[in-house]
């Protein structure tokens, strides 16, 4: 949006695709703001926007719009409490002789959008918690949409290809136990609700990989393929080989036993005579590493697993699929870059507690390897195939 149409806006003060703020002083609301222009009720198909530093009536607030303001905005992106992650930019503008800072919220193409369990959409000019109808009108507004891959419905599947056990555990992770208990949905329509089905009572792909009964049998290559050589090349004997498969919360629970099973650890004795032990890889980076693997690879166009080739040197984690979208080869692993190739997959994993937020992983795992002593991580970008290598402790 350039600087004409965010002044028609900023000065409409009737607009339903508006909120001024004074300052950031209540985040919750700035929160729900999101998650409603994120929602689109009204279906204008154009971003909703939040200007910080002006009054209600549209005055100047004349607040200093500093570098730890735009951060904390930009923050509320990635924190993981607006699912699926909103497409938002910030940024600082002089308008009208007013200092503020901008916030420009794009309509999602998989509502409805939640903040903390709950769906928040624009009535007029004020927002509001959506009732279960307006929750459907939501549903049905990705069928006309370009959907990412993993809220598709999957042709021949049907409800009973899902747990249904398995996918009432998951609605008390992913909502509000009041939103439950007020709501009082179907089976259907809570599946619907979270994208794990279409409205005509098809599960989608997110339905299939985390709650599927058997999740290969429409997506083959739902699995990590796990071998520990015996020697530093492919060539080398074979430790172990394992595949693991099965729901997401079940896969991702035993690749992390897998994980720690495979772990050694050495100690070394400081001059005060204090053993301190270190693994030869330290599990937070590889937990990092393959949960990101796992979330961001391509289910389309491919039946290849997740890799995790264990060597004596080093460990390869290949994920199937290259960059994606906003992320290249140039800017891949820099702070702030990235974007979700499976959203609903990626929320999914956010709300069974395997992420806790988005956008810092590899950052976490290089502060990892560098105080466990390791070596720097590397990347090798490929379009087809991103493959990370993590080097033994020495």
């Amino acid at each position: 949006m350039d600087d004409m149409e965010l002044l028609a806006l900023l000065q409409d003060l009737e607009s339903d695709r508006v909120e001024r703020k004074a300052s950031l002083s209540d985040p919750e609301k700035s929160y729900q703001a999101i998650c409603a222009f994120a929602n689109d009720l009204p279906n204008h198909q154009l971003p909703g926007v939040l200007f910080y530093g002006v009054n209600d009536n549209g005055t100047c607030a004349n607040i200093p719009i500093t570098d730890e303001l735009l951060l904390k905005l930009a923050q509320m992106r990635d924190n993981g409490k607006i699912l699926p992650i909103p497409s938002l930019t910030v940024q600082k503008k002089v308008l009208d002789g007013c200092e503020m800072a901008v916030v420009i919220v794009e309509p999602s193409d998989a509502p409805p959008v939640r903040y903390d369990g709950r769906v928040w959409v624009r009535v007029g000019p004020r927002r509001a918690m959506a009732t279960p109808q307006e929750e459907r009108r939501l549903s049905e507004k990705r069928r006309a949409k370009d959907l990412p891959f993993d809220v598709i419905p999957i042709r021949g599947a049907t409800l009973a290809d899902l747990d249904r056990n398995l996918f009432l555990e998951y609605l008390t992770a992913a909502l509000d136990p009041d939103v439950i208990a007020e709501n009082q949905r179907s089976y259907e329509e809570r599946l619907a609700s979270l994208r794990f089905a279409s409205l005509d009572g098809i599960p989608t792909v997110s339905g299939i990989l985390v709650c599927g009964v058997d999740p290969r049998a429409f997506i083959p290559g739902a699995y990590v393929q796990f071998v520990r050589f015996d020697g530093s090349t492919l060539d080398t004997p074979i430790i172990n080989q394992i595949e693991i498969s099965g729901p997401l919360p079940q896969c991702l629970r035993n690749l992390n036993a897998l994980l720690v099973a495979n772990l050694s650890t050495a100690l070394s004795m400081t001059q005060a005579s204090t053993d301190i032990r270190y693994p030869d890889y330290p599990l937070k980076a590889l937990q990092q590493l393959t949960y990101n693997a796992v979330m961001h690879r391509s289910y389309d166009g491919t039946h290849a697993p997740v890799r995790v080739y264990w060597f004596s040197d080093r460990i390869e984690i290949i994920s199937p699929g290259g960059p994606y979208g906003v992320v290249t080869a140039e800017n891949f692993g820099q702070p702030g870059v990235t974007d979700y190739r499976n959203p609903s997959i990626a929320e999914a994993m956010k709300n069974l507690g395997f992420i806790q937020r988005f956008g810092v992983g590899i950052q976490v795992a290089r502060r990892e390897l560098e105080n466990n002593g390791n070596p720097p991580l590397e990347f090798n970008i490929q379009p087809t195939h991103i493959l990370a290598t993590l080097r033994r402790r020495a």
